[in-house]
C-alpha cells in the first residue's frame, strides 16, 4: 500500500468502482476528506473516495515536508502510479488543486493513464500568479490572521497552542510549495476540467478560475458556490451534491475518457 493512501481513513481498500483521489488544501491532511464517502453516497456518487496523506501531517507528521512542488510530484507519481492506472477522478482543493493539476500534467507528459477527470476547487488558473495567504516567513500572528480572515482555522481552535504549534510549520510550508510553483503549460490538457469558485472568495475570484478555460482540451465548466475561500467546508453538504452530480456520469463509464 503505497504512503501516499491513509489507512486512518475510509478508501484505501483495493475497490472496483471509479476511485476519487482527494488532495488536501494547506495546513490540510487526509481528515479533511473523513466524512465525504458517506456524503458522497447519500447521493449516488459512484464513486471510492481516496484521501490523500501528504507526508509531515497527521499520521506522516515525521516524515520531511516537501516544499518543491516538482519533487512531490516525481515522488507521488511513482508511489501512485499503480493505483492510477485503475479508473479514477482526481480532486483538490486550493493547494489541493496544484497538486491535482500538476500529476495529471505530469502523467500526459510521460504517456501515463489518464483521470476520467479533473475536479479543482478555489485555484487561480496556473498561468496566474499562484495566490498568497501570507509570507511564509511573517510571524505567528500575520500568518494566523490571514488563515482565519479565509476560514482555514476555525476561532474555537484559537485557545489551543499545542493544534496552532502543530498547523503553522506544516501551513508555512505549504505556502512555500504553492509559491514556487511554475506550472504554467502551453499544451491543453486532454481530461476534461471542471471547477468549482467561492462567490464570496477574497483570495481566488471567480474570474481566476474561469481563465482554466484556456488550460481545457477536452472541455470545461465552472461552477460557483455560495462562500468564501473554504465553501467545501462551510457548506459540505451542498458542495457534496454538486460533486456528486458531476462523478456519476464517469462512474458509469466503462472506458477511461
Amino acid at each position: 500500500m503505497t504512503r501516499y493512501l491513509s489507512r486512518k481513513l475510509p478508501g484505501y481498500e483495493p475497490d472496483p468502482v471509479t476511485r476519487l483521489f482527494c488532495f488536501p488544501y494547506a495546513g490540510g491532511g487526509a481528515s479533511a476528506y473523513r466524512r465525504w464517502q458517506r456524503g458522497l453516497d447519500a447521493h449516488d456518487a459512484g464513486v471510492r473516495v481516496m484521501p490523500v496523506q501528504l507526508p509531515g501531517r497527521e499520521e506522516r507528521f515525521d516524515q520531511p515536508r516537501f516544499t518543491d512542488l516538482e519533487a512531490l510530484i516525481d515522488d507521488m507519481d511513482a508511489q501512485l502510479d499503480e493505483e492510477l492506472a485503475e479508473p479514477h477522478i482526481l480532486y483538490g482543493h486550493s493547494m489541493g488543486a496544484l497538486i491535482a493539476y500538476s500529476l495529471a500534467r505530469r502523467r500526459q507528459s510521460r504517456g501515463a493513464a489518464l483521470p476520467r477527470a479533473l475536479v479543482l476547487s478555489a485555484y487561480r488558473a496556473p498561468h496566474l500568479p499562484a495566490p498568497a495567504i501570507a509570507d511564509p516567513d511573517a510571524g505567528d500572528e500575520e500568518l494566523i490572521a490571514g488563515l482565519v480572515a479565509l476560514g482555514g482555522i476555525p476561532q474555537a481552535l484559537l485557545d489551543h497552542p499545542e493544534f496552532l504549534s502543530a498547523l503553522l510549520p506544516v501551513a508555512r510550508d505549504d505556502l512555500r510549495l504553492c509559491l514556487g510553483s511554475t506550472a504554467a503549460h502551453t499544451e491543453p490538457l486532454r481530461v476534461p476540467l471542471h471547477l468549482f469558485a467561492g462567490r464570496g472568495d477574497r483570495l481566488v475570484t471567480v474570474s481566476e478560475v474561469l481563465s482554466w478555460r484556456r488550460h481545457a482540451g477536452r472541455g470545461c465548466d465552472v461552477r460557483t458556490m455560495p462562500g468564501g475561500h473554504f465553501f467545501v467546508r462551510s457548506d459540505e453538504g451542498a458542495f457534496l451534491r454538486e460533486l456528486a452530480s458531476l462523478t456519476r456520469r464517469y462512474a458509469s463509464e466503462r472506458v477511461a475518457v
